[in-house]
């Protein structure tokens, strides 16, 4: 069963490469996360890449599940980062589980480890948009609120426009939130 850390650094290339090569394969199964097919590997690699500094910071946190011998087995992140008058809110992003370990319960555990990250890092309100039902019923099974539908929000990674599902997810009861 592959083990989630959180990455601090974005700077080994063996764990650059399988980061790509995750989302090479998210791309390639249809997965809706910002890039159209075919999606290069070196595109991908510079796009990992061009998180560093974000990552290094502290303003994106990055989760990554890995196997023993180092394959990476799927990543997400929290955008931490938000305007002066959000400072209670993350965005979660780009949940990325490889093809080969789906329906093995990788999501569900990046998705709580996710939401106790924020919770350590302070935060009581995640936000996340999707276009893909497999993901949303996990959301919804997780406790997350479907806040509704934008049609034709994005496009598939073919190039078929798709609708995307809002949802939030409150981390503590609001009377809790600097009250």
């Amino acid at each position: 069963m592959p083990e989630i850390g959180r990455l601090q650094r974005l700077d080994d290339p063996a764990l650059l490469r399988g980061l790509a090569a995750l989302l090479v394969d998210a791309v390639d199964g249809g997965a809706s996360v910002s890039f159209m097919a075919p999606l290069a590997p070196d595109r991908a690699l510079a796009w990992w890449q061009g998180l560093a500094p974000a990552v290094a910071a502290g303003e994106r946190l990055l989760l990554v599940a890995r196997h023993d011998d180092g394959r990476v087995a799927g990543s997400v992140q929290l955008l931490l980062a938000q305007p002066e008058n959000q400072p209670h809110r993350a965005d979660l992003a780009k949940l990325l589980v490889h093809r080969s370990e789906r329906r093995s319960g990788l999501g569900e555990r990046l998705m709580r480890a996710a939401e106790q990250a924020a919770q350590d890092a302070g935060k009581t309100l995640l936000v996340l948009d999707t276009a893909g039902a497999e993901a949303g019923r996990l959301y919804a099974r997780l406790g997350w609120q479907r806040v509704g539908v934008i049609p034709d929000f994005a496009l598939w990674p073919d190039g078929r426009p798709c609708a995307t599902t809002l949802f939030f997810k409150a981390l503590a009861p609001a009377a809790s939130a600097g009250h």
